[in-house]
């Protein structure tokens, strides 16, 4: 085997059994590289049921900070027999194969490294309480790959201790097993592969999370007051995380709640309850994925007609129908910008990373009030439940935008004359109360049926349509207050464009491309619905553009077509929907491909 040391730049295949305890070994591993300052992200692949099937965690260890899915893991490590050969067979050339030795299968290469672990017994033999030997098993490959790579144990210490939020017995019992793992490691194993880590400064100032933790917590600190939920992978965390964290963060002096978080009986519920929230003044949310998204429709449309404030975040996973329910996917987008019935358009946030997500889970509410409009935030599978790298949050930076609202002293000045849909300053937005306005005019009826200026309902042919083309303005209004694109651009002929967690490939086969095959790209990520102008400029100054997507038929290039029908004769799609995150040498081929034509 290779004896040139390749440090700090391998992936690492987990295979193990889903339920089986290997999230808090996984982990482990992920936050070790990350506590030694090595840039590293980490994938769950597991399947829809609660236990018994295959599950793959995917590490990657980067020194030159990429954190796209490589599509080929140099190290691999086998705890499941029932997907053993695949594994093995998995492992490229050069690599390394980690196996647990009670799997007795043939293994038949001779260009790897194998090495043998006898998980079960350094478990069974381990001084820990006999009812956790089962699920501390998986600490073992931790300890094996610990001293094969170069992973100080001190570290391993300190990424166990924070898994078990610095509870000591619980930290101890899984060290006891990494320890022996170690030590059983460095008495049994000639290493002959190259791989290896040491330590780099590269994480410093950084934080480790998840998107979905990253949007609860932007939510809180955006004022939310209601969120209504039901239960669906993938965004169930989402809500969850807001549980964890309204507790600690939104209590009066006296100890009073000033929140409410409901789960429904379904999705139709909880927007239903989030949507009369929001009625009500409340900054209000719900959190959801395609499915609930579907069902949630007709609610879609009364918030958008009755011009009533809300935030929806949407999980993307693969579709349609149930699809694959803990794989990821972008393909709710053009569901989205319509959804409802009748004309629609809805604003959509796109964010790129924790950090955004974060962000726009305050700006959100933010947006929903300027507008008085439901917002949408389409994160997914990958950048939601997934661990990223992140720099750290930055508390909103501007006070909340409560929008027109009419309070009794706005109400006394207009001598109680004002409509609740009329267009007063020419933007499309038209004023409102809430309920708690003590002004005798102050109420008004929200309907979803046609209604005129004041409200009334009304089926006037002119009144209806001058009612849409009033809202419609609104979106022109929007672009004004949306996150715009992140641009990088140095003159190129071709332009990529993207969203959300297809960013790191992206990025990545931007390199690639221009290393490897002298093709030099701009790029421009999106960050939100409608295009604003710097979109419609950034393709007008490029002659190909290619929509990078983790979907089947390139919804984002569809949209863009119909917002730029004379410049979509440029437009090219690289579409990828398999249910795993792109990588940056699928996303490059794809490019090249058609770069050669």
């Amino acid at each position: 085997m290779s004896t040139q040391k390749i440090v700090n730049d391998f992936a690492i295949s987990i295979a193990t059994v889903n339920g089986s305890g290997s999230q808090t070994a996984n982990s482990t591993l992920l936050r070790a590289f990350f506590k030694m300052g090595i840039p590293a992200s980490g994938k769950n692949l597991f399947p829809s049921n609660i236990q018994g099937l295959p599950t793959w965690y995917l590490i990657r260890v980067s020194k030159d900070g990429f954190t796209a899915r490589k599509d080929v893991s140099e190290i691999g490590v086998a705890i499941n027999p029932a997907t053993f050969m695949q594994d093995l067979q998995a492992v490229p050339p050069g690599g390394a194969f980690f196996y647990a030795d009670d799997i007795r299968l043939p293994i038949g290469r001779s260009d790897i490294s194998l090495y043998p672990m006898p998980v079960k017994a350094i478990s069974r033999e381990a001084d820990i309480p006999a009812n956790l030997k089962e699920y501390v098993a998986n600490m073992v490959y931790v300890g094996v790959l610990a001293h094969m790579l170069g992973i100080p144990e001190s570290v391993i210490h300190e990424s166990v201790s924070y898994q078990f939020k610095g509870k000591e017995k619980a930290t101890e019992v899984n060290m006891i097993v990494v320890r022996a793992a170690m030590q059983w490691a460095a008495e049994n194993l000639t290493k002959t592969d190259p791989f290896a880590v040491e330590p780099m400064d590269k994480t410093k100032g950084l934080l480790m999370t998840d998107g979905n933790t990253a949007a609860a917590l932007g939510a809180i600190y955006g004022g939310l007051q209601f969120a209504a939920w039901y239960p669906i992978t993938p965004s169930s965390s989402l809500a969850e995380t807001l549980n964890q964290y309204l507790p600690k963060l939104r209590k009066t002096a006296d100890g009073k709640n000033t929140y409410a978080v409901l789960q429904a009986e379904d999705e139709l519920a909880a927007i239903g309850m989030a949507i009369g929230a929001g009625w009500a003044g409340l900054r209000s949310m719900t959190a959801t994925a395609g499915p609930g998204l579907s069902l949630m429709t007709e609610y879609a449309g009364l918030a958008y007609f009755a011009e009533v404030p809300v935030v929806v975040w949407d999980i993307q996973r693969s579709g349609p129908s149930t699809g694959l329910p803990t794989r990821t996917a972008q393909g709710d987008l053009t569901m989205v910008n319509f959804l409802s019935h009748g004309d629609t358009q809805h604003v959509i946030l796109l964010p790129g990373d924790p950090k955004e997500c974060f962000e726009f889970g305050w700006q959100a509410f933010d947006l929903a009030e300027r507008l008085q409009a439901p917002i949408f935030v389409l994160s997914d599978l990958d950048l939601g439940m997934n661990q990223w790298m992140s720099k750290p949050f930055e508390y909103p930076n501007r006070p909340m935008d409560r929008g027109k609202v009419l309070w009794e002293e706005d109400l006394e000045k207009l001598n109680g004359i004002w409509a609740r849909y009329k267009d007063v300053d020419g933007d499309g937005i038209p004023y409102r109360t809430v309920p708690g306005n003590l002004h005798p005019a102050a109420a008004w009826f929200a309907r979803g049926a046609g209604h005129d200026e004041t409200s009334r309902y009304s089926e006037d042919p002119q009144v209806w349509e001058s009612n849409l083309l009033r809202i419609k303005k609104k979106y022109e209004t929007a672009k004004q207050y949306l996150p715009a694109p992140v641009i990088d651009e140095s003159g190129q002929e071709i332009g990529l464009i993207a969203y959300g967690s297809v960013t790191p490939a992206v990025e990545e086969a931007r390199v690639l491309l221009a290393s490897q095959s002298g093709v030099r790209t701009d790029f421009l990520r999106l960050r939100a619905l409608p295009c604003t102008q710097e979109v419609h400029d950034f393709v007008q100054r490029h002659q190909r553009l290619y929509f990078v997507e983790a979907n089947r038929d390139g919804q984002l290039r569809q949209l863009a077509s119909i917002a730029m029908p004379g410049e979509a004769h440029k437009f090219r799609s690289a579409c990828h929907t398999d249910g795993l995150p792109l990588t940056a040498r699928w996303v490059a081929n794809t490019i090249l491909a058609q770069e050669e034509k």
